[in-house]
């Protein structure tokens, strides 16, 4: 067939195509503006488009109608990339599925930064506690008295609970992100952060149970600090999923595997920062409060057993349906689907 007949014989498809795509909300490109036979229509039309594409370019070679074909199918692409849905309802996936799946796919992850930062603050604790020449060495004899006696307890009433609350969250997302973005320095930048955070509750354990203050250490720092920590470590491995995909990508391109922990890692890091939210709010209202300590403490770890059990349930189920915790990754199945059928051959059926 010459390319003027196979030009006439296609025509109507790729007007179709081109008008599914404009109605779809011009700039906006929504499939919620068509019905759910259109929408239908159009993944099928993109596919078969996509093989004519396929076939044009290795049988006429004609810039013009490659270029014509490539443009109605980036048309169509826009629509499909930002197929049906509402925002709530993209939240609600991200907070069911894609989240949970992330952090699912990062549990061999997980447990190494959790190992990262408990071993220095095991060590370092048990270490100075056991060691007065040692602690004393590390931090000053009058500095620990004076954070014993005043400093520490203070620190959690020394501003407003709604400044100290903010203030707390940003600066746990800030590590959260550094952990995370220290990825690209392969193991040792996320472990850095993980080991030097760790080695910071450590000392400071020492310093507090040595003046005889262990019960309020422990009353002040479990209601906020598990979930708190439960999510550093989670960044954690966010930053080492990115170190491994450096180190060893496997059977992938090193560069396909940095994309996708990069993805996932970016799940990770935005749904922590509800996390540090409710772990500041805990810190700014409960830590402080004059409630007694086992109902503070009570609340602390109802936060981090309810983190827990929704990262592993949800977690469990979103693999068990596919999920990886890719970002983006609900919004590219269509797609997907349309280009693994164009590529094989096959039709999509509506």
């Amino acid at each position: 067939m010459d390319i003027d007949r196979y030009i006439q014989r296609h025509e109507p498809t790729w007007r179709r195509l081109g008008d599914l795509s404009r109605r779809a909300g011009g700039s906006n490109r929504r499939l919620s503006s068509l019905s759910d036979d259109e929408a239908d229509e159009l993944v099928v039309l993109y596919q078969r488009v996509s093989a004519q594409l396929s076939h044009a370019r290795t049988v006429y070679a004609d810039p013009d109608l490659n270029a014509r074909l490539s443009r109605v199918l980036g048309e169509a692409r826009l629509v499909l990339y930002r197929r049906r849905g509402r925002p709530g309802r993209a939240v609600a996936t991200f907070v069911t599925t894609t989240f949970p799946a992330a952090v699912w796919h990062a549990r061999r992850f997980v447990a190494v930064a959790a190992a990262c930062f408990l071993l220095p603050a095991l060590a370092a604790g048990l270490w100075l506690a056991r060691s007065p020449s040692a602690l004393d060495a590390s931090v000053p004899t009058e500095l620990q008295e004076v954070i014993a006696e005043r400093d520490f307890a203070e620190y959690y009433r020394s501003d407003a609970a709604q400044n100290f609350a903010g203030r707390v969250t940003v600066n746990n997302t800030y590590v959260a992100f550094t952990a995370f973005a220290l990825g690209v320095v392969p193991v040792v930048g996320p472990a850095f952060i993980l080991g030097y955070n760790g080695l910071n509750v450590g000392v400071m354990a020492a310093v507090m149970h040595r003046a005889g203050e262990g019960a309020q250490f422990w009353g002040l720092i479990l209601p906020h600090g598990l979930l708190e920590i439960a999510a550093i470590i989670v960044a954690g491995a966010s930053g080492l999923q990115i170190s491994w995909a450096i180190v060893a990508p496997g059977d992938r391109t090193r560069g396909d595997a940095l994309r996708d922990a990069g993805l996932r890692s970016v799940v990770i890091i935005v749904g922590l920062i509800a996390c540090f939210v409710v772990a500041g709010f805990i810190e700014g209202f409960v830590t402080p409060s004059d409630l007694p300590t086992a109902l503070r403490i009570a609340v602390g770890v109802s936060a981090f057993a309810a983190f827990v059990v929704y990262v592993v349930l949800l977690g469990q189920r979103a693999a068990a349906g596919g999920a990886t915790g890719l970002w983006g990754e609900d919004r590219r199945d269509v797609l997907d689907l349309a280009e693994e059928a164009a590529a094989s051959g096959t039709t999509i059926r509506g």
